[in-house]
């Protein structure tokens, strides 16, 4: 059966239709206009607030068992990793979030910041670190320049941890094509977290 999926982020509603996905502005786009049943997640409190009031808006979230996750967790870091059996899954978005998953099994987590927040970060240190990331930088050979080093000192750290775990990367989200230039042997799927909310919405027998 074809499913109408949305996932609510902080500025855009992401919306798959079976075949595609297109985004639309929060600011903009009119909930209402969609009339067929759509399945969604949603991080956005105010967008929420809307939905609830949408009948055939049916947010997913209500059907996850949380027993195997934290109180706290985005329903969105808990769709992309019910999608996967062993991974280590990598969403990189606004924040790049590092999830462990063994045998269906959540492990463990972490939050890491964005590449766009990390790269303010520098900025605010100081404007002589005012650099775009170089995601070409071989990990292996130690920086000589100030660009290389504070793509280094990003990049070394998260990569590490991640390849820690001895499984295989998925990576997601924004900046998930640029991040596969550092975990070369990872796989992009930009549809991860459609495909949990379809293992969420199959287990509770929602159609």
């Amino acid at each position: 059966m074809k499913l109408l999926l949305c996932d609510v982020g902080n500025t855009s509603y992401y919306i798959f239709d079976g075949n595609n996905t297109y985004k639309k502005e929060v600011e903009l786009f009119n909930p209402a206009s969609i009339t067929e049943k759509i399945y969604y997640i949603s991080v956005n409190a105010a967008v929420s607030l809307k939905l609830e009031q949408l009948d055939n808006w049916i947010n997913i979230a209500k059907y996850v068992d949380k027993t195997h996750y934290y109180e706290t967790m985005g329903i969105d870091r808990i769709c992309a990793v019910e999608a996967v059996k062993s991974a280590v899954v990598v969403d990189a978005g606004s924040a790049i979030t590092v999830d462990v998953v063994k045998n269906k099994k959540f492990e463990g987590g972490f939050i890491y910041p964005g590449v766009e927040a990390m790269r303010k970060t520098y900025k605010n240190i100081s404007p002589a670190l005012d650099y775009s990331f170089n995601f070409d930088l071989d990990l292996d050979i130690m920086p000589k320049n100030s660009r290389d080093a504070i793509s280094y000192g990003f990049f070394k750290t998260l990569y590490s941890e991640v390849m820690s775990h001895n499984l295989p990367v998925i990576l997601t989200g924004g900046n998930a094509s640029e991040l596969q230039k550092i975990f070369k042997n990872a796989i992009v799927d930009e549809k991860l977290i459609f495909d949990g909310m379809k293992q969420i919405i199959k287990k509770a027998e929602l159609c």
